[in-house]
């Protein structure tokens, strides 16, 4: 399983050989515009509609955080784990009998309930505890409650595949570390650590995790083997989920003390030049925690270096996930411009961007040199408490800066690709069309290998080989781009879903 993506993902669908180019039918989109139109006042409606909506990629999903918390306890309790005595976490056997969670989760259903609110933000959102935890809290202590069992990693990208799937999505930009990898950044040399010592630490890491690559990718092939093999891919039985793309992005952890971040960043960057599924380098956790705001300026620092070591290694990082009164107004001033500067191909939630010193300049650059800033709708609510006009989605949008949509960690916030397509329409007044590019946008700006099938995918000019799709050329270019092909394959499904929604339309 060394493939980037998987296989049947790619295959350009055969009504594709009967078009001149990849252009859409502008009469039949805007039919359909209508019929979304008519749907946005209803959001029973709206999500019939937009689920079977086609949604490109989700280029910013943490596999960790997008598992449900009842799939997380299942697994757990068919290992024999056990309900901690406080009812808000589980934990390895052995316990009293009536903790097993098989016993429990039938013998106390508000227990079970509780555990589920304690593992997610599902009572938060509906005003459990409001009083006493922060939905920024909530979130990022579910994760630490769900630990214990979140190495269940086959299980995780079964169940990820599955959503996705449901969901009308080609592909997913996974965050993930493997355990071999995420279990050595804690032991990484404590102490202080400045700019001047980062190339000598860098020399004495490499020879010490270099060993582990090779572990890490075996990992890897087993939990993706495992997976293919739980929905049946490659059979006549094959789950619609074996056939979205996934790829990977190593997430470092900026919470941390310096050495324990600057090994997560070196790690990160090993395995994204050793191993073509990983096919970036994120960094991660609170930006508004104490280490990651005292050390940002640092943490630019060790990116800059590396990326000097592993030019080839992309870079999608997390960056303005703050807003005004959460930190300090100087951490306010420029951490998404500082991000921008460093090189950064996509901007994760960039939250934060009004409240930059420099932030039309910064937006200018994004959309100069199209750097993407990936929107998470829910998670930006949940966790800032920033959602409908207050939210910069559409400042981005005037701008010129390319969106695209994503989860974040859809199974902590109960949500999912179509549920940010819907706040979209109805908190963020996308149309029709807007849907479709930030759609597009979520293949093109992925990192995805090979090039692109849009030369410019704004006015959706396709690269010269694929002006006339029904070409040997064409058909070359798109055995060899797996992004381009992807996309291609999208185009189709606009025009199915299309297609479906206009008879549907039609019938009395």
């Amino acid at each position: 399983m060394r493939e980037a993506v998987v296989v049947g993902a790619l295959a350009v669908c055969p009504a594709v050989a009967s078009a001149n180019a990849p252009a859409p039918d502008l009469a039949r989109e805007a039919a359909v515009a209508a019929l979304l139109d008519q749907a946005k006042d209803s959001p029973p409606a709206l999500r019939v509609f937009l689920r079977g909506m086609p949604k490109g990629g989700d280029l910013h999903n943490h596999l960790a955080g997008a598992i449900y918390a009842e799939d997380f306890i299942a697994w757990a309790g068919a290992k024999g784990f056990c309900v901690t005595a406080n009812g808000l976490t589980i934990e390895p056997p052995p316990c009293p009998a009536e903790r097993a969670i098989e016993r429990f989760a039938v013998a106390d259903e508000f227990g079970y309930d509780r555990l589920v609110n304690s593992m997610s933000t599902r009572g938060w959102q509906r005003g459990v505890g409001r009083n006493d935890v922060t939905g920024h809290n909530q979130f990022f202590e579910s994760f630490s409650r769900f630990g214990p069992i979140a190495g269940e990693t086959a299980k995780m990208l079964t169940a990820t595949r599955r959503i996705a799937a449901s969901d009308n999505l080609s592909y997913l930009e996974l965050d993930h570390n493997t355990t071999t990898l995420g279990s050595t950044v804690l032991a990484a040399p404590d102490g202080p650590l400045t700019e001047a010592d980062l190339a000598s630490r860098y020399a004495t890491e490499a020879k010490t995790l270099a060993p582990l690559l090779p572990k890490a990718q075996a990992e890897l092939d087993a939990d993706e083997a495992a997976a293919e093999k739980a929905m049946a891919c490659g059979t006549a039985a094959a789950e619609p989920g074996c056939k979205v793309a996934v790829q990977y992005l190593f997430q470092a952890l900026r919470a941390l003390p310096p050495g324990q971040v600057y090994r997560s960043l070196i790690l990160g960057f090993m395995i994204a030049d050793a191993d073509p599924r990983f096919v970036g380098v994120n960094i991660v956790m609170p930006e508004d925690a104490y280490p990651a705001r005292r050390d940002y300026k640092l943490h630019m620092a060790m990116i800059r270096f590396l990326a000097t070591k592993y030019p080839k290694v992309k870079l999608s990082l997390h960056a303005g996930e703050v807003t005004l009164g959460l930190v300090p107004p100087q951490d306010l001033r420029d951490h998404i411009a500082q991000a921008v500067a460093l090189g950064a191909k996509r901007i994760g939630h960039g939250t934060g961007i009004a409240f930059e010193d420099a932030a039309e300049d910064t937006m200018a650059r994004m959309a100069r040199d199209g750097v993407a800033v990936e929107i998470n709708l829910t998670s930006n609510d949940v966790i800032l408490g920033v959602k409908g006009a207050d939210h910069p989605l559409n400042l981005y949008r005037a701008h010129g800066v390319p969106v695209v949509l994503s989860t974040d960690d859809q199974g902590v916030l109960r949500s999912d690709m179509t549920n940010e397509y819907v706040r979209a329409v109805r908190e963020q007044g996308l149309a029709y069309a807007d849907l479709k590019k930030v759609a597009r946008a979520g293949l093109h700006f992925s990192f995805l290998p090979g090039e692109a099938l849009w030369t410019d995918p704004v006015a959706l000019k396709p690269v010269a080989a694929c002006a006339d799709l029904a070409t040997p050329q064409c058909a070359k270019f798109l055995s060899t781009n797996r992004k381009a092909a992807l996309q291609v394959e999208l185009e189709q499904r606009f025009a199915v879903f299309e297609d479906e929604r206009l008879k549907r339309a039609k019938k009395p």
